[in-house]
């Protein structure tokens, strides 16, 4: 499933014409187009899809956004834990299932 997830913009630079910031998603950190918000600004809040931020959000509702999406599992679905990710790129079984083996 693909979620438009509220983020925090911690820094924004021009790269090669475009606008991009590094986005904080209640602690995963991704960078993201701001084409389409062009005036958004260091520490507001944007809904992002796809690594583009769609629409300006305020402080409180990305919060409760967030903290709902984390009770129901959905930042781990969204953005999966980086060390599972990575082993199962590497080809290698995640810790816990070496463990049950």
């Amino acid at each position: 499933m693909c979620l438009a997830v509220p983020g925090r913009v911690l820094d924004i630079e021009e790269r090669d014409g475009t606008r991009m910031a590094t986005v904080d998603f209640g602690g995963v950190v991704k960078e993201v187009c701001l084409e389409y918000l062009p005036d958004l600004q260091v520490g507001e809040y944007a809904i992002v899809h796809v690594g583009f931020a769609l629409q300006r959000l305020d402080e409180e509702s990305a919060r409760q956004t967030l903290e709902l999406f984390a009770e129901l599992g959905l930042l781990q679905e969204e953005f999966g834990d980086a060390w599972e990710t990575a082993a199962t790129e590497a080809g290698v079984a995640p810790v816990e299932d070496v463990r049950n083996q």
